[in-house]
């Protein structure tokens, strides 16, 4: 399990349009479609990644407690399928399933969203505001695969509720830690 960190993009920056299969519902989703009336956490995972799988259950806690705030959370998986097979849009539906995923869960097949996103990892994370600028990037919270530390999602929250009460957010930003995007 290779740990790479998240590109630590510039704040400020606009979030690249899109638009992509959700393995879901099976429609093509624009970002202008699903983003949040107040802010919009935007997450590469996959399905295959012990550091995706470390953090599922935090995300779905946190993006039921949030939508009522008018937060929306959208994944994106753009891993190379021929190479990982596990990662197969076919696959990424059943990890929805299995993980009662309330958000769109996109494949990026071309890989062009991740690379104008500047992901490079998954799970990496990142938080604009209802004018889709960039206020977080960076990590979940300090817990990784076996480290022992209980996964909260503290400073994706913390970053949250700057947001929705219009506080600027303080808290160092750290990147985030995971598998890297398999490239084709």
């Amino acid at each position: 399990m290779a740990k790479t960190p998240s590109n630590m993009v510039s704040l400020g920056t606009t979030a690249p349009n899109f638009k992509l299969p959700d393995v879901i519902s099976q429609k093509m989703v624009s970002l202008e479609e699903t983003r949040g009336l107040n802010g919009t956490l935007i997450m590469f995972i996959c399905n295959h990644c012990p550091y995706v799988k470390h953090v599922n259950a935090t995300i779905v806690n946190l993006a039921k407690k949030y939508k009522q705030n008018g937060i929306n959370f959208i994944a994106i998986s753009s891993n190379d399928v021929e190479n990982y097979p596990e990662d197969s849009p076919k696959l990424m539906k059943v990890n929805a399933v299995e993980n009662n995923y309330i958000f769109p869960y996109l494949y990026d097949e071309s890989q062009e969203i991740a690379k104008s996103y500047d992901a490079a990892c998954t799970p990496d994370f990142y938080l604009y505001d209802s004018d889709l600028l960039l206020v977080y990037r960076g990590q979940l919270d300090d817990s990784r695969p076996g480290n022992g530390l209980s996964c909260d999602g503290k400073d994706i929250s913390n970053a949250i509720e700057c947001l929705i009460n219009e506080k600027e957010n303080t808290q160092i930003q750290k990147p985030s830690i995971g598998c890297n995007i398999k490239w084709k």
